[in-house]
């Protein structure tokens, strides 16, 4: 399963650093995790339950930086359901 192009346009923004992020997606609820540089790294995506948790599918983001922080690979990868 890959993330398709109107997620990824969320994804690719920079937030809050080192923080959770919750956000409405269509029919769906998205949260993803921050790293030090506000940059998303953990996904989760689908319907909250009871207990606020989301269940549906996560993701992983693989991120390669140079010495000088510049982004040489991004790659979302599909970790499995989310429960």
């Amino acid at each position: 399963m890959e993330l398709k192009q109107p997620v990824l346009k969320v994804l690719n923004q920079v937030y809050e650093p080192d923080s959770l992020i919750e956000k409405p997606f269509k029919k769906y609820q998205m949260a993803f995790k921050t790293d030090q540089a506000g940059r998303p790294i953990m996904l989760f995506l689908g319907q909250k339950d009871l207990n606020g948790k989301i269940k549906g599918e996560r993701f992983s983001r693989r991120l390669k930086t140079g010495s000088d922080g510049e982004i040489i690979k991004d790659h979302w990868e599909h970790k499995g359901k989310s429960t």
